[in-house]
């Protein structure tokens, strides 16, 4: 597997955290479909379509296999965690956005000491580096990127990122950036 984390991080991509044990959720404990609890209209469908597209890469060798390149940075906050992020750096450069193809895929440990996959994640590096100003925050789907946001590792720029939890529940909502349930090991 080849390791990514001198590359990600001067491309500023979030480094994340490890889910805690539960596979992915198809439904709230209300049976309100997962995406569809937090997003409505289009965004909500265009996500539906998006986790069945990326149903095949469940596993990170299935990602590396799709071009994905992995970090073995495990990272989580106060706020939660996130997951080990794999990044496809065509789609990474590519213009503009597109939800289909989230240059980024986070996956999340399981019980066993794997990973399994847990979000799609979006990011852009922050054409000014200012923190003061947003003129170039991208947006998805109608949502906002997170940001401008600084590096969660030496030597990343500033940046903005969007996450999209689809196979990993998250209480925070679909598109939260951390996932109380995730943890690093």
């Amino acid at each position: 597997m080849r390791s990514l984390s001198i590359t990600l991080t001067a491309l500023a991509l979030t480094a994340g955290a490890v889910s805690i044990t539960v596979p992915a959720a198809e439904a709230h404990d209300d049976g309100t479909p997962y995406v569809e609890q937090d997003l409505s209209g289009q965004a909500a469908a265009t996500l539906a379509k998006l986790r069945k597209k990326l149903r095949p890469l469940a596993t990170p060798e299935a990602a590396v296999a799709a071009g994905y390149l992995p970090t073995d940075e495990c990272v989580d906050s106060p706020h939660g965690g996130m997951g080990y992020h794999y990044v496809n750096l065509d789609i990474f450069f590519s213009d503009p956005f597109d939800p289909m193809n989230p240059p980024m895929l986070v996956y999340v440990p399981t019980k066993d000491g794997g990973r399994t996959l847990g979000a799609a994640e979006w990011a852009a590096i922050d054409g000014d580096q200012d923190l003061e100003t947003d003129e170039d925050r991208p947006s998805i789907l109608g949502v906002e990127f997170d940001g401008p946001m600084l590096g969660h590792e030496p030597d990343q720029p500033i940046h903005y990122d969007l996450h999209a939890w689809l196979f990993e529940r998250n209480p925070e909502g679909v598109m939260a950036p951390w996932n109380p349930r995730v943890t690093c090991p």
